[in-house]
């Protein structure tokens, strides 16, 4: 929207130009949405608090948890909104991808929102049944996978591009579509298991989300793009405005769910942000190397996946709790522990990631 301004008043104000440069542009996508997401973070903690709007505590899990119970959630709206607002204030919206990108996380977080109404609002421990919340998911994951297939302007576009090797690219054809369905929904419910401590899943969101900045700011350049043997996909550096926005207002919500957590985001942020993360780095062509970055989340999902088949299989348990975190916490870490050292974990994972442009 202001880009659209700026273009206009440059030809009156030459200082405006200026306004036109994707650097700044993501530049001040992350202060407009920190900016957003400190000052109405009070504003919905307050509104939450009114209504009665708190999450309920398992108590078969660790008691420290316990006091938590009744804490304002579904503060992942918070996120959402200041991404939105800054996104449309300072992306070209004449971009396929930031459409792409804007209408998925809208979706997902629509599903997380509904869910988490019936079972903090509603009572409803069930929250939205399974089935139509897989449907849902697999709505926004296959209509996006369509979209970018259907209007997929080079062979980079639909290519599966392996680490490390330059000249490994693998052509999907057709299976692209089921196969970015489940980077998709599988990143979106990836984050949502990790989000289970104070602060755990949104700083390696943030993370990842500014890597995946500069992965779409060099593939959106020729030049780049050739020197680094990475994809050039056209338009894609716009996403630097969207993943930056992820970052701002990221850093945003932690300033309030930081141990001791004053809001949780509940599934309407998890569910969202992990759809954001894995529909960028599909627009990238980087699905392995967000494998990477994001492992915790990859591990959280994995210590579930074992656990409960190795329950139905042996009757027995591999953790004492799953997703991986609790198994931790009921081992005797601190929670403020657990959540840094798997901070420091991601930020070791995001630099192999991004040493992945320069190592082929």
């Amino acid at each position: 929207m202001l880009l659209i301004l700026s273009e206009f008043f440059s030809q009156y104000f030459s200082a405006v130009t200026v306004f036109q440069y994707l650097t700044l542009r993501g530049i001040l996508g992350v202060l407009t949405a920190l900016g957003l997401s400190l000052f109405a973070g009070p504003i919905l903690i307050n509104y939450l608090k009114t209504k009665q709007i708190g999450q309920s505590v398992r108590d078969d899990g660790p008691q420290s948890h316990l006091s938590k119970s009744g804490t304002p959630t579904m503060g992942g709206a918070l996120i959402l909104l200041s991404i939105a607002i800054s996104t449309l204030l300072w992306a070209d919206l004449s971009n396929k991808y930031v459409w792409v990108v804007l209408i998925v996380t809208t979706i997902f977080g629509a599903v997380g929102w509904v869910d988490d109404w019936r079972k903090v609002v509603e009572k409803n421990s069930r929250g939205l049944p399974a089935k139509w919340k897989y449907f849902w998911q697999s709505v926004g994951g296959f209509g996006a996978a369509t979209v970018l297939y259907a209007t997929a302007q080079s062979p980079a576009e639909t290519q599966l591009i392996v680490p490390i090797f330059k000249d490994v690219m693998i052509e999907l054809g057709i299976f692209y579509i089921v196969f970015t369905y489940f980077v998709i929904v599988g990143t979106s419910n990836a984050v949502n298991l990790t989000d289970g401590l104070d602060g755990l899943a949104i700083m390696p969101t943030v993370m990842v989300a500014g890597a995946l900045a500069v992965f779409a700011y060099l593939s959106g350049r020729v030049d780049f793009a050739n020197y680094l043997h990475i994809p050039y996909i056209a338009g894609s550096g716009e996403l630097i405005v969207f993943c930056g926005a992820i970052v701002g207002a990221g850093l945003g919500f932690l300033w309030f769910n930081t141990y001791p957590a004053q809001v949780f985001m509940g599934d309407v942020g998890a569910l969202a942000l992990g759809a954001a993360l894995g529909t960028v780095a599909v627009i990238v062509r980087q699905e392995l190397v967000l494998v990477i970055m994001g492992g915790v989340f990859v591990m959280e999902t994995v210590s579930v996946i074992l656990q409960v088949a190795s329950y139905k299989l042996t009757g027995r348990r591999i953790f004492r709790m799953a997703p991986i975190h609790h198994h931790f916490e009921l081992k005797g870490w601190p929670e403020p522990r657990v959540i840094v050292r798997f901070w420091i974990i991601t930020v070791v994972l995001v630099l192999i990631g991004l040493a992945t442009l320069k190592v082929r």
